[in-house]
């Protein structure tokens, strides 16, 4: 006889789950622990960290000095002795002062020691722009960062995602890199009460369809999404692919909805030029060339440094709209 058990699901934010996912993880295992920039008397810069070091004490929740390279260091050293650490980058901008360690260090320890080292390490940060920060603060790098054997990349975009790709990224024995949108910190929606890590290995088709493809990751999910709902009005049907995982990259997924579809649009909030879009774009026409229709199109930002005028800003970045228009040519 088959048991139904209703789980209890509660509204909340993306920056709250994260919140959820940093607070279960560092009550279940002692060896986890968070640092970074403003991550205990501020609350964090997105607040996502608010309240914790009250919680658990600054042992635990460590604010750092404004110095990327070492505190980034000092998690893959203490990953290295055995602890969990979570290590928090204000914004993916500030990342590229701690390249160094996480490229040669975190990223090749295991490979450098014949396997007698693992560096389980977690690195979140911020990306993306929407939010009138300017050009030095409204980067989209993580298709850099899929570029580095030995490392996770990871894109969530849902609230479920943001809470369970945490918990389970804090059982891998390698580095995992976590790049949270920042427009998405204060979307809302549902999740389920409890304990619930999430696989770490797939993409997820968010919309079925089968007039085109549209693969994105991240905050552009949700304008993927919008321009769906759109292009449903005029009697096209889009299917939606979170890819999710950068690295490594689910093909399989991917390549399925384009075979059925035939057309694949790419969204990538990264500038259009050796984007994370392009490798997608590649892979497609390596691997599923005779199944198109059309070519690939692409929608990036355009490529210049972020505005900061709203209207210039909004111009430069994907958009529905662009979504939209791009499958209106797809299509004839």
């Amino acid at each position: 006889m088959a048991v139904c058990v209703e789980l209890d699901v509660m509204t909340i934010t993306y920056r709250e789950a994260v919140r959820s996912g940093m607070r279960e993880a560092l009550q279940r295992d002692a060896r986890v622990f968070l640092m970074g920039e403003d991550v205990g008397e501020y609350g964090g810069t997105y607040a996502c960290s608010k309240g914790l070091l009250a919680e658990f004490g600054p042992e635990r929740i460590r604010d750092t000095p404004l110095s990327e390279s070492t505190f980034v260091g000092a998690g893959i050293g203490a990953a290295l002795g055995g602890m969990r650490p979570i290590v928090e980058v204000m914004t993916v901008n500030f990342s590229l002062l701690a390249l160094d360690q996480i490229m040669n260090n975190a990223a090749t320890l295991r490979h450098m020691s014949g396997g007698q080292f693992s560096v389980p390490l977690v690195v979140r940060m911020a990306t993306g722009a929407g939010r009138q920060v300017a050009a030095q603060h409204s980067h989209s790098l993580e298709g850099w960062y899929a570029h580095i054997p030995g490392i996770t990349v990871l894109t969530p975009a849902t609230i479920t995602d943001a809470r369970g790709m945490l918990l389970t990224a804090l059982k891998q024995p390698d580095p995992v890199f976590i790049f949270e949108h920042a427009y998405l910190y204060s979307m809302e929606g549902p999740l389920e009460e409890g304990p619930v890590a999430v696989e770490i290995s797939h993409a997820a088709v968010r919309r079925l369809g089968k007039d085109v493809s549209l693969l994105t990751f991240g905050g552009s999910v949700w304008k993927a999404l919008a321009a769906a709902e759109q292009l449903a009005q005029e009697g096209i049907d889009a299917e939606l692919v979170d890819l999710r995982v950068l690295r490594p990259l689910d093909r399989d997924t991917m390549l399925t909805s384009v075979r059925k579809t035939h057309r694949a649009i790419v969204i990538d909030e990264a500038w259009r030029t050796g984007s994370f879009a392009a490798e997608i774009s590649a892979v497609i026409m390596e691997q599923a060339f005779y199944d198109l229709d059309a070519p690939v199109a692409r929608v990036c930002s355009e490529e210049i440094p972020i505005p900061y005028p709203k209207h210039l800003e909004e111009a430069a970045l994907p958009s529905v709209g662009k979504i939209v228009q791009a499958v209106r040519r797809l299509l004839g």
